[in-house]
C-alpha cells in the first residue's frame, strides 16, 4: 500500500490538493482512501459531498473518511475506568459517564493515526492519501508515535515485568503498593498500536508531500517545514506550489506578485522537485473542479533519508555519522549525549535519537555543520571497544 501525507501551511489549500490527488489516482483505477481530521468538514466542502465517521464512496474507487475523535475517545477512557476500577475506588475517584466526556487536544490526531494504522491493516486499499493538519501540528503528530513509546518505556520498562510474582512481596518491603499487571497489559497494548503507526510512517512506501503558495510566507514555511522534516529523517518527494498565477495573468494580477512567485519558485527548484498547480481563479469545489487541478500523481520515490555512519576509524580514529539537516543555522544547533541517545536540537525543533549500536561504544569527540549536513564524531571508549592484538 502506498501512503501520501500531504501538509502545508494554514491556508495554503493542503486540503484541496490532497482530495485532488486522491480523486486523479481513483480516476486511473487506484483503490483509494482519502482521510481528514479536521472538526469541520473541509473534506466535504473540496469534494462537493459530506464526509464523516462512517467511510463513503464519493466516487468511483475513491472512499473518504473523517474519523470521529470524541467516540474514539470515550471509548478509550470508558475501557481504561473499567481496568483501572481499584485503583479508582481505592482513590474515592468517581467516574465519568461517557456523555459528559468530550476529546482533549490531540485526540484528532491520535484518531487519524490510529484510522492510519486500521488502513494499513486492512490491506483493502491501493492508496492511502491523507490530509494532515498544518504543519506545525502535522510535525507533531509525525512525532507522537515515536516520543510516547519512549515515554512508556520509560515509565513502565518491559523488562520489569519479569518480577511479576516477586511483586507482592517487593511490596511488602518497599511499604507501597507495586503497579499492578493491568497497568503492564495496557502499556504493551499502547505499545503495539504506538509500534504499528510508527511502521506504516516509516514504510518506504509513505512520503511527505508539502503544500504551499509561492511567495515570502510560504517559502518561510517550507524552510521551517524542510528542516523538521529533515530531522526525522525525511524530506518532501514533491513540494506542490499551489496557485500559482500564469504570465498571462499580468493583464489582471499585479506584475509584482506574480514576478514575486516566480522569485520563490526559482529557488525552491534548486532543493525540491517543485511541481506547480494553476490557480483557478477561485476556490475549486466539487469533483470537475477538483479534476481540473494538475495536481502531481503517485511517484515511485520514498521520503526516507538515509544517515549513514563513516568509518574514519584508520585515517582519523573517529567514526562520524552524517545528518542531513537543510537550512539549519549553526548558532542554533545543539547537542547533548545522554546514555545511548543523543539530543538534538535545531532551532525550534527537537528529536531525542538513538544511537547506532556502533556508536554506543564512543564518546562524542566533537560536531561540525557543513553544506547542510550535521557531522558528528565519535571516538572509540577504549573500556568498551574490542581491542586486537
Amino acid at each position: 500500500m502506498r501512503t501520501i501525507l500531504i501538509t502545508g501551511p494554514g491556508g495554503s489549500g493542503r486540503t484541496t490538493v490532497a482530495a485532488a490527488t486522491a480523486l486523479a489516482a481513483a480516476r486511473d483505477g487506484t483503490r483509494t482512501l482519502l482521510l481528514g481530521a479536521d472538526r469541520t468538514d473541509t473534506l466535504g466542502a473540496a469534494l462537493g459531498t459530506a464526509t464523516g465517521p462512517a467511510p463513503r464512496q464519493v466516487a468511483p474507487h475513491l472512499t473518504a473518511w473523517r474519523p470521529d475523535a470524541a467516540e474514539r475517545f470515550r471509548e478509550d477512557l470508558t475501557a481504561f475506568q473499567t481496568r483501572a476500577t481499584t485503583a479508582l475506588d481505592l482513590l474515592g475517584a468517581s467516574r465519568l459517564d461517557p456523555e459528559e466526556v468530550t476529546p482533549l487536544p490531540g485526540a484528532e490526531e491520535l484518531s487519524l493515526l490510529r484510522a492510519l494504522r486500521d488502513a494499513a491493516l486492512a490491506e483493502t486499499h491501493d492508496l492511502v492519501v491523507v490530509d494532515l493538519p498544518p504543519t506545525p501540528q502535522a510535525l507533531a503528530l509525525l512525532a507522537l508515535p515515536e516520543e510516547l513509546r519512549r515515554y512508556l518505556r520509560r515509565l513502565l520498562p518491559p523488562e520489569r515485568q519479569a518480577a511479576r510474582a516477586l511483586r507482592p512481596v517487593l511490596g511488602r518491603l518497599a511499604g507501597v503498593p507495586m503497579p499492578a499487571e493491568w497497568l503492564y497489559e495496557t502499556a504493551a497494548r499502547w505499545d503495539l498500536d504506538l509500534a504499528a503507526v510508527e511502521a506504516v510512517l516509516a514504510d518506504r512506501d509513505t512520503v511527505v508531500r508539502l503544500v504551499a503558495e509561492p511567495g515570502p510566507a510560504g517559502a518561510d514555511a517550507v524552510r521551517a517545514a524542510g528542516l523538521a522534516l529533515a530531522l526525522r529523517g525525511l524530506r518532501p518527494d514533491v513540494l506542490v506550489a499551489n496557485r500559482v498565477l500564469p504570465e498571462a495573468a499580468r493583464d489582471t494580477w499585479p506584475a509584482g506578485l506574480i514576478a514575486q512567485q516566480r522569485k520563490t519558485l526559482d529557488e525552491w527548484r534548486a532543493s525540491y522537485d517543485v511541481r506547480t498547480v494553476a490557480h483557478l481563479g477561485g476556490d475549486p469545489r466539487g469533483t470537475e473542479d477538483l479534476a481540473a487541478l494538475a495536481v502531481p500523481g503517485v511517484n515511485s520515490t520514498t521520503s526516507t533519508v538515509e544517515w549513514s555512519v563513516a568509518d574514519r576509524l584508520a585515517d582519523d580514529g573517529v567514526l562520524v555519522w552524517h545528518i542531513p539537516l537543510p537550512g539549519a543555522i549553526r548558532d542554533e544547533l545543539d547537542l547533548i549525549r545522554r546514555g545511548d541517545e543523543l539530543l538534538v536540537s535545531a532551532g525550534q525543533f527537537r528529536r531525542i535519537l538513538p544511537l547506532p549500536s556502533a556508536l554506543r561504544r564512543c564518546t562524542v569527540a566533537g560536531a561540525a555543520l557543513r553544506d547542510d549536513e550535521l557531522r558528528v564524531r565519535f571516538a572509540p571508549d577504549p573500556d568498551l571497544w574490542p581491542q586486537t592484538r
